[in-house]
């Protein structure tokens, strides 16, 4: 669980009928956080300020949403949320809470005119809590869909994965909202998988992104946040099969706590680990259709 980082919360609001939703991850005071995307078609909210030489240093939550770029108001909400509890950075005019959003899409599998916005967005940070929390088809893994390379006929069920690592007092884990053009990638064989097989480009475009949050409670700067974002993606490529298409938006946000002292490189090996276990964790993989 990603609430296993102490005094992280996670909330969900879900639609199973429309088959979309999102899930909102709220942040201690002071938590360092930066990113990466990866692949060609991502939807994001404020990742600029994620970058290293960029001045905020820090990041109240994290909202990841289905909907596709629509789902990005879904920020709104926690941002006014946020605001009532007293949280964001101090301006002259008032707090400014900094919230990041990633989207998937989901909008070919259930209603495409339901999608998160603001009062969404709001009602998942209300219900975050910091024990332990859904996953599967719920919040932004709803309508998340995996294994559409071999056509969409052949796409099952995605969702929200999770996965943590304890190492004495060091605690990294990850929630990854998996909804891949390719397959979950079980270790097998995958010689024998064939082209993609899609309709139009733009269903091949469109339809997917997998997008997530690494957590760790360990002392950390951007930088090293960053270069934890980039040993998640090696994660996400060892676990999906392929990873980093043009038609994904595959993004990750790495948070810091900021309680316990680690090594860089332990903490990206943890990183890279736990993405690929929560991806796993998911459950299905080319083997359930067969390899062509």
């Amino acid at each position: 669980m990603l609430s296993d980082v102490d005094g992280v919360k996670v909330g969900h609001w879900t639609d199973v009928a429309a088959r979309t939703g999102c899930t909102v991850v709220v942040l201690p005071p002071g938590t360092v956080a930066s990113g990466e995307v990866r692949g060609g078609a991502p939807a994001t909210r404020e990742f600029e300020l994620l970058h290293p030489d960029r001045r905020v240093n820090m990041v109240d939550a994290v909202v990841l949403s289905g909907g596709s770029a629509f789902g990005l108001a879904a920020a709104d909400g926690v941002m006014h949320w946020l605001e009532q509890q007293g949280r964001g950075i101090a301006t002259i005019r008032g707090l400014v809470p900094i919230v990041v959003g990633m989207c998937l899409y989901d909008l070919a599998v259930g209603d495409p005119y339901v999608r998160p916005g603001s009062q969404e967005g709001r009602a998942a940070a209300e219900r975050a809590t910091g024990g332990a929390h859904e996953v599967g088809l719920v919040g932004a893994g709803t309508g998340a869909t995996v294994g559409k390379w071999a056509g969409r006929t052949t796409a099952r069920p995605g969702g929200l994965g999770t996965a943590s690592l304890r190492v004495g007092d060091l605690v990294v884990s990850a929630l990854i909202a998996v909804n891949a053009f390719g397959f979950i990638d079980d270790g097998v064989s995958t010689a024998d998988i064939g082209p993609p097989q899609f309709d139009t480009a733009v269903e091949s475009s469109f339809g997917n992104t997998t997008i997530g949050v690494i957590a760790t409670n360990a002392v950390a700067d951007k930088q090293m946040c960053r270069l934890m974002a980039q040993s998640g993606h090696d994660g996400m490529a060892r676990a999906l099969l392929p990873a980093h298409t043009e038609a994904d938006g595959d993004a990750l946000v790495a948070v810091a706590t900021g309680v316990v002292t680690a090594d860089l490189f332990h903490l990206r090996l943890l990183a890279q680990q736990v993405v690929t276990q929560a991806i796993r964790s998911v459950g299905y993989s080319a083997a359930a259709v067969g390899r062509k």
